[in-house]
């Protein structure tokens, strides 16, 4: 008789589900651990450079960080942990056992695609309550170099623009709208496509009649090689402070609602979106990448351990989620350069490998 029940048996549904879900979080432990230990290696001696930072200020790097860690190695953790799982039943013939009993391959791994998918989700509201406001806080910090952040608002770093022929590069803006502050700038004073001077400040702010007022700046004139310092130094009349606002998005420190607001703005400013939209999209089929995992892992469950194949199903499941991985990164940066529709640089390689995963399964075992 053919067993048509989606999960095998309610024990051994929950005693799949509680092997993969120990395994995983084993290997995300061991993962984040590790990986924060070299980071915080890395990046110590930056930190304590400061005056004033210390012992917290060093748990606040690694409070800040393990989220970012946590989001970005959980789906390679669900791999890695189906991938001991299943090699682990099919070693000790669990799975032979079941086969034995009637039960189909995919009822054998319903239990873990099912697991998988309350994994993503509780990785989707993780990252969109923790990582992303962790990722502009740390942002913000780092823009300063771990040091005091300027309290005014939402912060951004790293902020490029174009206004006219001239290149602004602006390394913190705090604020919003009129509130707008600028710290550390650096501005390309072009004519033509020609560099006549550059200017350098360490803060900006907007002033009544549109322009900005530039603070302890420094003027460099190419054509005579004059340096000057100034107190202040007049300058952008009409450039909009919202035109920092809106270069200064980043999608990792927004959820999924205020990036899409943000898209809106952009949009609405006419400007370009295909990049934001990629990442849009991907905040919801990254955390679906976890369903994938017990799918592309489930190749070193079948097959008899004792005929030496297990070592090599094993290393072919890691392959296929290896290479998702890859092809996920691959399409995300070609959405980013405009080259792929922002659904396709998203879900393509999630559809794509879904239909691998399902041919492999099928072909060997179905």
């Amino acid at each position: 008789m053919i067993n048509l029940q989606f999960f095998p048996s309610r024990r051994i549904a929950f005693y799949m589900a509680r092997l993969f879900v120990t395994r995983s979080l084993t290997v995300l432990v061991a993962l984040v651990g590790l990986l924060m230990m070299l980071d915080l290696l890395g990046n110590t001696d930056e930190i304590l450079a400061i005056p004033g930072n210390g012992d917290a200020e060093l748990w606040r790097y690694m409070g800040l960080r393990i989220p970012q860690l946590i989001a970005r190695f959980l789906p390679f953790s669900v791999l890695l942990g189906s991938l001991i799982a299943f090699a682990g039943l099919n070693q000790h013939s669990e799975i032979i056992s079941m086969k034995a009993a009637g039960i189909s391959a995919h009822q054998i791994i319903a239990p873990l695609v099912v697991t998988a998918a309350l994994i993503g989700a509780v990785h989707f509201l993780f990252v969109e309550r923790v990582v992303t406001r962790a990722t502009a806080a740390l942002n913000a910090w780092m823009a300063v170099d771990y040091g005091p952040v300027p309290p005014a608002g939402r912060v951004r770093s790293n902020v490029a623009l174009a206004y006219g022929d001239d290149l602004i590069f602006v390394r913190v803006v705090a604020g919003e709208g009129r509130q707008v502050r600028l710290a550390g700038i650096n501005i390309y004073d072009r004519a033509g496509g020609t560099l006549r001077r550059t200017i350098s400040a360490a803060r900006g702010r907007p002033t009544p009649d549109g322009g900005w007022r530039l603070e302890e700046a420094t003027l460099f004139d190419v054509d005579s090689g004059r340096l000057q310092r100034m107190a202040a130094l007049d300058y952008g009349r009409g450039l909009d402070p919202v035109r920092f606002t809106l270069e200064g998005v980043n999608p990792d420190a927004q959820d999924f609602w205020e990036l899409r607001r943000s898209i809106a703005e952009l949009a609405a400013a006419e400007r370009a979106t295909a990049s934001l939209s990629a990442n849009l999209w991907h905040k919801l089929s990254g955390p679906a990448s976890t369903i994938l995992m017990p799918l592309l892992a489930a190749v070193a469950a079948f097959g008899v351990a004792r005929s030496g194949q297990l070592f090599v199903r094993a290393v072919i499941g890691m392959a296929l989620g290896f290479a998702y991985f890859v092809a996920d990164n691959f399409a995300l940066a070609m959405g980013n350069l405009g080259a792929y529709p922002p659904f396709l640089a998203a879900w393509g390689p999630f559809l794509l490998f879904l239909l691998v995963g399902e041919a492999v399964l099928i072909r060997t075992e179905e």
